[in-house]
């Protein structure tokens, strides 16, 4: 794993012991790691899950309250210090890498369920509580929380705001921001704000807490969450399908979605996905040399229902040439037919442990043109690319595996394949990200998705929250383009 030194600059050191004293005495000593005695407590905090991303933080404090973040926040101000605020650390865009040093700042001991309103339909939780426990609490109730992202079971929910994470049931249910509610936040000024609440309609001013869902950690740190929540489907089904050609597998995916149904879930996976799965589980996948596989997920609260719909879905992937349709009713049977889906990605590590992915998202109906051209990107630069993803929502995980590849070649690689893949995206009505963020890593790229006055309008935003620029400093906006409150006009260096 490469070091940041050499991409952006040596980082200043601002951290000096008299602050460390002063974190140690907001935080308790214990939850404060600073210098060579704690170099292996601030190890697994100077990365995320971007693979090759990495860059030391001078201090980590692991907080439990807002009151905690809001004296930090005023310390950082005062001092300068930038203030990098992270969850799990799963994220895949270099969100929560402390890339201009200074202090990172962990939720992870925030980590309390702390009411389950069942006449509201609402749950409040702290950030640092991991989304698969969320889930688990919620359904012991007969309710549901849908957000799903791959990593529920590491993942926190408060990295889930930052990032406004998805999953495979977004297809349906939409993604995060659309079960956020209400949020408590502290400001970089260190003021603690309340946003929303336990409300269904709520139009009193701009819209808060929808503009802090996804600001990837830029404009304020979140303390207290309020989801909606919805009643947990009675009925669930699960089909595997796979298809001799993927163009037939996604024309199948606008013609469910044309007949009106709309699953759960619609996941697809390429053969070679599938047969890097084959290799880490040393088993036999079903259908392993299918060109393509559908996953999808159809569930609702009668049976009667779903099961119609259930036919009507077998009819229309039979008619695309489907070689046939796998159903599971029951869990042990729906585990194992998710097993691949769920397994890709330790598998495209396990096959290439140094590896570059993208998460793009475009119209469902260009997938096949967007896999096609990824195809013709890699046969240009003779390099592997594997795809696998959302079929219901156009979200496709593109996999650049460094396998033999040179490290000066792999380097000089990486940024011109995903500048192709952007290009080849955008030019098909897409997004360079669908869920994993810009963070660090897709930065440099953002003025090929948004035009300019978009860019200066969410700079000036971002210098309305944090004139200082303490605030996770170097993520979403290219590096030397950070906006100034002072000054609204074209993009500007700050130093």
């Amino acid at each position: 794993m490469r070091s940041l030194d050499h991409a952006i600059g040596t980082v200043d050191k601002r951290v000096t012991l008299q602050i460390v004293d002063t974190l140690r005495d907001i935080a308790g000593p214990g939850n404060v790691f600073f210098g060579p005695a704690d170099a292996e407590r601030l190890e697994p905090y100077a990365h995320d899950e971007t693979v090759g991303l990495r860059a030391e933080p001078e201090a980590v404090v692991r907080v439990t309250s807002a009151d905690q973040i809001s004296k930090i926040l005023r310390l950082a101000q005062r001092e300068q210090i930038p203030v990098v605020p992270r969850g799990a650390g799963h994220g895949l865009s270099g969100g929560a890498v402390a890339v201009h040093g200074g202090i990172v700042l962990s939720t992870e001991r925030m980590n309390r369920i702390l009411e389950i309103d069942e006449e509201n339909l609402m749950v409040v939780v702290e950030p640092g509580v991991i989304t698969g426990d969320i889930h688990r609490a919620v359904e012991q109730r007969g309710l549901f929380y849908p957000p799903d992202p791959a990593s529920l079971d590491s993942c926190t929910i408060g990295g889930n705001i930052a990032e406004n994470a998805g999953g495979p049931r977004a297809v349906k249910y939409g993604v995060t921001r659309h079960f956020v509610c209400g949020l408590e936040a502290v400001l970089p000024s260190g003021q603690i704000i309340t946003c929303g609440g336990k409300l269904v309609k709520n139009v009193t001013g701009y819209d808060l807490v929808q503009l802090l869902v996804g600001s990837e950690g830029t404009l304020a740190i979140v303390t207290r969450i309020i989801l909606r929540l919805i009643p947990l489907p009675r009925v669930q089904i699960d089909l595997l399908v796979p298809f001799d050609d993927f163009e037939a597998a996604a024309d199948t995916v606008s013609d469910i979605i044309a007949h009106r149904i709309i699953p759960t879930t619609i996941e697809f996976m390429e053969r070679d996905s599938v047969l890097a799965v084959e290799k880490l589980l040393k088993k036999e996948m079903p259908y392993r040399d299918a060109a393509a596989q559908l996953l999808i997920k159809l569930d609702g609260n009668h049976r009667e229902s779903v099961e119609a719909d259930l036919h009507l879905v077998g009819e229309l992937c039979l008619g695309h040439q489907a070689r046939d349709v796998l159903v599971a009713r029951d869990s042990r049977n729906r585990d194992r037919l998710w097993e691949a889906r769920r397994s890709i990605i330790d598998a495209l590590n396990h096959a290439s442990p140094v590896n570059h992915m993208e998460d793009v998202v475009v119209p469902r109906a260009e997938l096949p043109a967007l896999l096609e051209g990824i195809r013709s990107i890699a046969a240009q630069h003779e390099v592997r690319i594997i795809s696998f993803g959302h079929a219901g929502d156009g979200n496709v995980h593109v996999n650049v595996l460094k396998d033999q590849i040179a490290d000066a070649r792999w380097d000089a690689l990486v940024p011109v394949v995903a500048e192709q893949v952007y290009q080849l995206t955008l030019s098909l009505g897409g997004m360079i990200t669908g869920e994993h963020g810009i963070g660090f890593l897709r930065s440099r790229y953002l003025p090929m998705a948004l035009e300019d006055a978009q860019i200066q309008v969410m700079q000036r935003i971002r210098a309305a929250f944090d004139p200082e620029g303490i605030l996770n400093p170097g993520k979403i906006f290219p590096l030397g383009a950070e906006a100034s409150a002072t000054d609204p006009g074209p993009l500007c260096t700050r130093s």
